[in-house]
């Protein structure tokens, strides 16, 4: 069907002679064949949201509708690619079009004439559902990629193929009930903005382990769970997301680079593919996928770009995968939906965001979650979704911020304050949460130590003490504090910048594991009990501070995890100088 545009909005195209065309279909728009999408339908009038330059369109042109919705394009050759918001390969454009993206330029997201070696899960006779694994292909050195029957398709296997094949070629035959032959490729593809089906949403249980140690102590996030990284320009959200891009507990990763300075990106793009994987030793490009949409790229592809990432994050999760999802960032996004509804003379709501900008943002994180993937042998996936959100000068009272919270379960505040002292992770210990401590507490029981979360609970106590404090010693000076008191401010400052500091740039002290954790917070927690002792035994405040081995302590994260039984050195030596203090005060240790 073809319609003819009657006016153009910048990305806002509205075309008339379209009655027959679906919400969401996606359309050429013009002699250039731009690609855009329906997003409004009145009568035989279309509005129609273009991902690319609409310069240089009038009325009259043409657009013919595909009758298809957006979608992504799912099979081999998915990891190490660099796609942008639609899901067009930027390394192949390249190579045709140059350092621009070519209006109209029809790319296909995944090559079609590159041969992967499928090797058969099913022989003919077997019995295969939707969701069923019927081979795998090994993608890269460290990515075993299962090919999946599509969900709709069920029968029993007639044929299937072994070697040699591109992604469009027949690898299996399945005939159902009627006799009818369904020959299915390993390239399938999936509409961005509905969730793929799954059996059924478990309860998140598991912790993924980000080796940063303020969040895997204090505020945690599980795998199946959502997190938002609100703070101002400067305070670090990017890179706290390439920590955790490069060191979280997940198979895949899935990076969304949402309407972010190109010069971000464009060292994103450089960076990743020269990282080492920690997990592996290879290069963490072999388990990731990129999607670039810099803030000069057309809006409306922006918009697309966190559902296309998503989409292909729900893939390798229905493939049994943990997948770790990183959205940087969601305000851009969210400004890109204000800019599309503006043009569409919608109410606007607060600040100019739609009226649904809460719920859109609902739609997307709601796809995260830990579920019993479609097939037969009950494997369980998940999609940790990470969103980076930058409200304006820091003020997290502002719609989009304030409409994640409603959504997600770990807040992680990143403070400039903290920023401009050269903290880092720059999260404000304060004002995070995670709702997430109740579920983890077991497994953190069961899996590091009996004592884990007294340790935590008694380490955030002293944290909020220490603040108080502060505003007491700010208002009439140190002297005014208890001998116990300024013990507390003291064990505070070590948990500051022996603990929470983390120097992402050192080869040692970038990743602290789940063990090493629990030693370095116990030695600290153990210097403020044995402390408190000491002083309670009548001894100098001045020599509990400056013990001999307060040195090695403040030392202690940047011991190799090779080396780590050096820590329960340090723990004894710390106890027989305290031990020789308290018995100077007058008191056995015990």
């Amino acid at each position: 069907m073809q319609g003819e545009i009657v006016k153009v909005s910048g990305p806002l195209v509205v075309a008339k002679g379209m009655g027959d065309a679906k919400m969401f279909d996606v359309v050429r728009v013009s002699k250039h064949r731009l690609i855009g999408e329906i997003i409004e339908l009145r009568g035989d009038m279309a509005s129609i949201q273009v991902y690319e330059e609409t310069s240089g369109l009038g009325p009259g042109e043409p657009v013919e509708t595909t009758d298809e919705a957006l979608s992504v394009e799912l099979g081999p050759g998915l990891i190490e690619s660099i796609f942008d918001g639609i899901q067009r390969p930027l390394n192949l454009i390249k190579e045709r079009a140059g350092d621009r993206i070519t209006r109209g330029i029809e790319v296909p997201a995944l090559d079609r004439s590159r041969e992967w070696d499928f090797v058969p899960r099913v022989k003919p006779g077997d019995r295969v559902a939707g969701g069923s694994i019927i081979g795998i292909v090994q993608e890269t050195q460290v990515v075993e990629h299962r090919i999946m029957v599509p969900v709709g398709v069920e029968g029993i296997v007639e044929w299937i193929h072994e070697g040699k094949a591109t992604i469009v070629d027949p690898i299996i035959k399945i005939k159902d009930g009627n006799d009818t032959i369904t020959e299915i490729a390993m390239l399938q593809r999936a509409p961005v903005r509905i969730g793929r089906k799954f059996k059924e949403k478990l309860a998140p249980i598991e912790p993924m382990i980000t080796g940063q140690r303020v969040i895997d102590t204090f505020f945690p996030v599980v795998k199946g769970g959502v997190a938002a990284i609100p703070g101002p320009f400067g305070s670090g959200k990017t890179v706290v997301q390439h920590q955790l891009a490069k060191w979280a507990d997940a198979d895949i990763i899935v990076y969304v680079g949402c309407g972010e300075r190109g010069n971000e990106m464009t060292d994103v793009l450089m960076e990743f593919p020269a990282l080492e994987d920690p997990r592996t030793g290879r290069p963490l490009m072999e388990r990731t996928v990129l999607i670039a949409n810099t803030s000069d790229m057309p809006v409306a592809a922006r918009e697309a770009s966190i559902y296309t990432g998503i989409a292909i994050a729900e893939y390798f999760r229905d493939m049994g995968y943990s997948v770790a999802l990183m959205a940087d960032s969601t305000s851009r996004w969210a400004e890109a939906l204000r800019e599309i509804s503006g043009r569409l003379e919608e109410m606007p709501g607060e600040e100019g965001y739609p009226a649904y900008l809460g719920s859109r943002l609902s739609e997307f994180y709601e796809r995260a979650g830990r579920v019993t993937c479609m097939g037969d042998d009950d494997r369980i996936g998940s999609i940790s979704a990470i969103g980076a959100v930058s409200p304006p000068g820091g003020d997290i009272s502002e719609p989009v911020t304030q409409a994640t919270l409603r959504i997600v379960k770990v807040f992680w505040r990143l403070d400039s304050a903290l920023a401009s002292s050269r903290h880092f992770p720059a999260i404000n210990w304060l004002e995070s949460y995670s709702l997430y401590l109740d579920r983890v507490n077991q497994w953190m029981g069961d899996h590091v130590s009996d004592d884990w979360n007294e340790l935590r609970a008694e380490a955030m106590r002293l944290l909020i003490k220490e603040a108080e404090l502060d505003e007491i010693v700010r208002l009439v000076g140190i002297d005014a504090l208890s001998l116990r008191d300024r013990l507390i401010l003291e064990t505070a400052r070590s948990l500051r910048e022996d603990y929470l500091h983390q120097n992402a740039f050192h080869d040692v002290d970038t990743f602290t594991d789940l063990n090493k954790q629990y030693k370095i917070l116990k030695l600290i927690m153990e210097f403020n009990e044995l402390g408190q002792k000491a002083l309670e035994s009548g001894a100098e405040l001045d020599k509990i501070i400056y013990l001999p081995i307060r040195e090695r302590i403040g030392r202690a994260k940047y011991t190799p995890e090779e080396e780590i039984d050096v820590l329960d050195e340090i723990m004894e030596e710390l106890q027989k100088e305290m031990s020789s203090l308290i018995v100077e005060g007058g008191l056995e240790y015990a």
